[in-house]
């Protein structure tokens, strides 16, 4: 009668803007069932099995994402925004199924009013800021880790930064 091995391992790594891909491998194989009788080599196999799922898990969390191709070259770098990757060492956030999402979430309500409000006590031009920094013209515009990227910077600055 066949002894049947069967070794399943999984991963789950996180990604920014709390996101996560994941990856799952089960592998099965028939084995002699004399092989019980010799504890060692039922071991090796066993750690064959553990190694080409480890390689296998390896391989499909370390491939580099797919980067979707520029549809629009709207910068003057000749790059367009949001299509030809990320920008600041971000990396696009996965659904729940492992999907791409197609754009990044958007810079949340909070995050635009606190823009608003931390612009208008420094004195400062937050769509010049806005269009310096990431090519656009209103704070909605950005995605939640670009606003909170300005916000931390905007806080940081010195209480006369506006120049008044």
């Amino acid at each position: 009668m066949p002894l049947k091995l069967n070794v399943g391992l999984s991963r789950k790594v996180g990604e920014p803007n709390y996101g996560s891909r994941g990856a799952s491998v089960n592998l099965e194989l028939e084995l002699d069932s004399a092989i019980v009788g010799e504890p060692d080599r039922l071991q090796e196999r066993i750690r064959q099995m553990f190694h080409l799922a480890k390689n296998s898990i390896d391989e499909e969390l370390h491939t580099p994402t797919e980067q979707p191709s520029s549809q629009a070259n709207n910068s003057p770098n000749g790059q367009s925004r949001h299509s030809a990757g990320p920008k600041s060492g971000q990396r696009q956030s996965a659904n729940a199924n492992g999907r791409r999402s197609s754009s990044p979430p958007p810079a949340t309500a909070s995050q635009v009013r606190a823009l608003h409000a931390i612009a208008n006590r420094h004195g400062l031009n937050l769509e010049a800021l806005l269009n310096d920094r990431f090519d656009v013209d209103r704070p909605d515009a950005l995605t939640i880790a670009e606003a909170s990227e300005m916000i931390d910077e905007m806080k940081n600055l010195p209480a006369n930064a506006g120049g008044r």
